[in-house]
């Protein structure tokens, strides 16, 4: 399964060259990982936060080639794997047929105080459903 965001390159992705600066990448990944939680797992952040954690433990990225502004963008999220405390998923941007970056990220699923934690059962098992990894 693949789960589809698109985005809009926006004036404050821009650096004064016009193209996107590369940290703003890192927030697109993000919307797209909060989206996916919401309207896949109807797990939303704002409720899900309240008493756990979701952060990045580990992203590797590859950037293919600039987007600037106006462009219409698609990340496109894909379960790679999920651990029994981490969640790892692959991201790639696109630009009609043109690649823009690759991303790995392994997400660590945690308890209010930021201690590693098990992926409580009904969220595994739709991370599970996702990735299409046997139940």
């Amino acid at each position: 399964m693949a789960f589809l965001f698109p985005q809009k390159v926006l004036f404050k992705h821009c650096d004064p060259a016009g193209i996107v600066f590369y940290p703003r990448y890192f927030e697109m990944i993000n919307d797209c990982v909060e989206a996916f939680f919401d309207q896949v797992l109807d797990d939303p952040f704002e409720v899900l936060l309240r008493s756990a954690g979701i952060p990045t433990a580990e992203i590797q990225t590859r950037f293919h080639a600039p987007s600037r502004h106006g462009d219409a963008l698609v990340l496109t999220l894909t379960g790679n794997r999920v651990g029994r405390k981490s969640f790892t998923l692959d991201i790639e941007a696109t630009c009609g047929d043109e690649l823009r970056f690759r991303a790995r990220s392994t997400l660590v699923y945690t308890d209010a105080n930021g201690q590693s934690q098990p992926w409580s059962h009904a969220l595994k098992s739709k991370l599970d459903a996702f990735t299409g990894a046997p139940l």
